[in-house]
């Protein structure tokens, strides 16, 4: 069954034991209740509404007891006398179950595995139940996590900027206590509480003080992030907590709907990832574009939502452009003249530029090889501006890379010759020279590890194909039993719903991360269709 397989594939990732706590009721292929393995109750969900006990009976409880028995065969690798009791046939107390339960999650054995639906309120109570009854005592993870003693030290879980009464920070007291005015450290930054709450809803109960093992909200902590720990002493708390950060494996580019509105989106941003630090914002100043990155189309699709709601920022998304570039193949030497007389003083300017190709990732470079001041020196840095002007935009419509531009020959006029006139005939030089020397796109390849189950390797494979990839090898994910790794090459084109791909072969577990590697040389229909898309736009 779906669930068996779910639990499978989440123990093959899992470092230690994941006991099933509870087995689904299945109606006509939908979850309509469970049954509590520890308690031997079946249960049928009423939407948002506690659940109703109801008799268990047939095959429910025969695959009630074949589940409950595996999770005690597990609990009884740490308790001889439960084994003892499961050899003899024995049925043990519930009392004892519960207790054993609750020592193993403490002591880290065990990872108890219950399952539900948030958006329809079913098993949430349940959930809630076993972390207030079985969930270890605030001492304990102190302990655990390095620290203890009289200091106050606090981890901030959540961040939410509400509407008027500006940051909160939701955080955890792992010992000692805290009181509103109280000066708190991390990583030699100091904060002031002002306003301690406890949060029910949308509403804020103030607080005196808050102590081990409470959740409060402190206010305006506002150079304070998600996941920092915080401590009343100056050098911050000593901890081996290491937060987790998500790596994003979806785009989407972003633009304000009304342009009077683009000034406020860097700072609705910077406030939505206060509040999740999984999201990620580039503004590319080449493209001219901002992209929001994230987990999944989803993930983007509410953040968008939460800035129109929250901020009254309506945006328009769509799919992030691939930062193609060009370059050449063949070299050119090309005059570029600039001659204008309208009263006065004219415009004069004339150069001759070699154009010719550079290696791949060398870059750009200019030099120049007159004799006898045919330029005067200091209209030399014009050439070069000009020059430099151009290239942001090629014969192909794309920033150029790789050319070694050199300047041999051209002539001035003493009184009509100026910056502005050389610069120009440096621009009509490249336009009418570029043309000529054979350019080709560039795209960007990605290296991307593919991180998915072991029996989806061989899929990965064909994903790649598919998508203009080049394998380059796999082998075992470090530390995930099960896993491998894929590394490959892809053009970054091929990119934008790969994730939606890999989950769809993995049961939403497969990921993968990417840099970029090189710029590669396309041609045919592919090149050609993108060159005439930029031409129309």
């Amino acid at each position: 069954s779906s669930d068996l397989d779910t639990l499978s594939m989440l123990q093959e990732v899992a470092p230690k034991p994941l006991v099933l706590r509870q087995i689904p009721i299945w109606e006509r292929g939908i979850v309509t209740g469970y049954v509590d393995l520890a308690l031997e109750r079946a249960h049928i969900y009423r939407e948002h509404a506690a659940s109703e006990i109801v008799e268990m009976k047939g095959e429910v409880q025969a695959r009630e007891g074949e589940a409950r028995f595996q999770m005690l065969e597990k609990l009884a690798d740490y308790n001889e006398h439960l084994m003892e009791e499961l050899l003899s046939d024995v049925p043990p107390p519930r009392d004892e179950i519960f207790a054993d339960l609750q020592r193993d999650l403490v002591e880290g054995h065990i990872v108890p595995v219950f399952f539900g639906s948030a958006e329809r309120d079913n098993g949430i109570r349940r959930l809630l139940k076993a972390l207030r009854h079985e969930t270890p005592e605030v001492e304990r993870v102190a302990n655990r996590l390095g620290f203890g003693g009289k200091d106050t030290v606090l981890r901030v879980m959540k961040t939410y900027h509400s509407a008027h009464g500006g940051k909160l920070s939701l955080a955890r007291v792992l010992s000692g206590q805290v009181k509103d005015g109280m000066v708190l450290y991390s990583d030699h930054k100091e904060a002031r509480v002002s306003g301690l709450f406890s949060l029910k809803g949308e509403g804020q109960i103030k607080l005196v003080e808050a102590r081990a093992g409470d959740t409060v909200a402190l206010g305006r902590m506002d150079n304070i992030a998600t996941g920092e720990i915080l401590s009343s002493a100056k050098t911050g708390a000593r901890t081996n907590l290491t937060a987790e950060t998500l790596v994003p494996v979806y785009a989407m580019a972003i633009s304000a709907a009304d342009r009077k509105d683009e000034v406020k989106i860097t700072t609705a941003i910077a406030k939505l990832r206060d509040e999740d630090p999984s999201l990620g914002f580039e503004q590319n100043p080449e493209l001219h574009e901002m992209s929001l990155f994230g987990q999944g189309e989803i993930h983007l699709k509410v953040a968008v939502e939460r800035l129109a709601s929250k901020y009254g920022l309506t945006l328009r998304t769509s799919r992030p452009r691939v930062p193609y570039k060009e370059t050449i193949r063949k070299a050119v030497s090309q005059r570029g003249r600039h001659k204008r007389q309208s009263g006065g003083h004219g415009q004069f300017g004339d150069v001759v530029l070699e154009v010719r190709p550079q290696p791949r990732g060398a870059g750009f470079a200019f030099e120049e090889k007159i004799s006898g001041g045919v330029v005067p020196r200091n209209f030399i840095p014009s050439v070069e501006k000009g020059v430099v002007e151009y290239l942001k935009q090629g014969p192909l419509g794309f920033p150029v890379v790789d050319v070694a531009i050199a300047l041999t020959d051209g002539s001035y006029h003493s009184v009509d010759s100026s910056d502005a006139a050389f610069q120009t005939a440096a621009r009509i030089a490249m336009a009418e020279g570029m043309p000529h020397c054979g350019p080709v796109l560039l795209e960007p390849i990605m290296h991307v590890s593919v991180h998915v189950p072991s029996d989806a390797t061989a899929n990965v494979n064909a994903v790649v194909a598919s998508r203009r990839g080049r394998i380059l090898g796999f082998d075992a994910r470090e530390g995930w039993k099960g896993w491998d790794t894929v590394e490959a090459e892809i053009p970054q084109a091929e990119l934008h719903d790969l994730i939606v791909e890999l989950r769809s072969l993995t049961q939403g577990v497969g990921t993968y991360e990417q840099h970029f590697d090189h710029l590669a040389e396309l041609v045919g229909k592919v090149a050609d269709h993108i060159v005439s898309s930029r031409k129309a736009a």
